[in-house]
């Protein structure tokens, strides 16, 4: 198994991504390689100032371009072919690497996995899906954070579809529980689009679909599998993440709110999307960075995005 991971993505890169990767490399399994594409020289020397010396299950690849966070996704992509992110997408789609890592322009990689694995086929938007700790133990599966802001009822149906099958083959749940984020319990609450996609959710007999699930029930170990537009999801997700922050600095210590720290994962996969990619926070430390590569490890083991593909042909 070959993970490529881009080194210069990342509001702290290539300095946290090589120490991440270090340290991520001290644990491999031995069947794993990292494959770390970015400015072979810059790369080098960090590995040799953190390690003293190569290390056996890193390869590097050269990219002398970097696509920047504030550049625009598909302009960049095309304009910059050797940069990082389009190195490791190139390899992704020849299979020279079964997953790629970024912390890099999320608006890239998303574009990026467009243009070069593609969408499964039958997916109507490919979604990006991030996990939420249970106080029950766990963590519930949340789809979409951000990569669809409106989405329409056929949309937030299919995510349920795809969230129960990579919750099936990632957390080894028989029957995952989906719900979806409303402003009430009862069936009739919400939008438009809410009730719409209600309806389409409890029709679906493929799924074990509970019911609308409220904002209060976040943490509450009501579902395995949360569906939202993106919107609404990136807003949730990241105010879950700052529970951590909050904690922190009032100097307490609590094991649940350890896990909405951003690190404890490290990065959210895209799904819908004909291979593994994991998108990390620009902000990603190398502790987030090494669990970002196991996270990967275990997408790859799953083989989530075949089984995905195998129920939607």
């Amino acid at each position: 198994m070959k993970i490529a991971v881009d080194a210069m993505g990342g509001d702290f890169a290539p300095d946290a991504i090589v120490e991440g990767v270090l340290m991520a490399a001290d644990e491999l399994p031995e069947d794993v390689t990292i494959v770390l594409i970015g400015k072979q020289a810059v790369v080098q020397e960090l590995i040799q100032k953190h390690k003293g010396h190569t290390v056996a299950t890193i390869e590097l690849i050269n990219a002398d371009d970097v696509i920047e966070m504030s550049e625009h996704p598909t302009k960049a992509l095309s304009q910059k072919p050797n940069s990082s992110i389009g190195v490791g997408f190139k390899l992704l789609k020849d299979s020279k690497v079964q997953a790629f890592c970024s912390a890099g322009n999320t608006g890239a990689m998303h574009v990026g996995a467009l243009f070069s694995i593609k969408a499964i086929e039958g997916v109507l938007r490919p979604c990006i899906a991030g996990f939420v700790p249970q106080l029950t133990g766990g963590y519930a599966v949340m789809l979409d954070i951000g990569a669809n802001a409106d989405c329409k009822p056929e949309m937030l149906a299919q995510f349920g579809h795809i969230g129960s099958i990579y919750a099936q083959s990632t957390f080894n749940i028989d029957r995952p529980r989906v719900a979806l984020m409303n402003i009430g319990s009862e069936e009739q609450k919400g939008s438009l689009i809410a009730q719409a996609a209600h309806q389409l959710l409890k029709d679906n007999n493929r799924i074990n679909f509970v019911g609308n699930m409220e904002g209060g029930d976040f943490f509450a170990g009501h579902a395995d599998v949360i569906i939202t537009d993106g919107f609404t999801g990136n807003a949730m997700f990241k105010l879950g993440e700052s529970f951590y922050n909050v904690a922190t600095q009032r100097g307490m210590s609590d094991a649940f709110f350890d896990k909405t720290n951003y690190e404890s994962v490290g990065g959210s996969p895209i799904l819908g999307v004909n291979g593994n990619v994991i998108i990390a926070h620009g902000i990603s430390s190398p502790l987030a960075i090494k669990n970002m590569i196991n996270l990967a490890i275990r997408q790859v083991e799953s083989d989530a995005y075949t089984k995905i593909a195998q129920a939607l042909s």
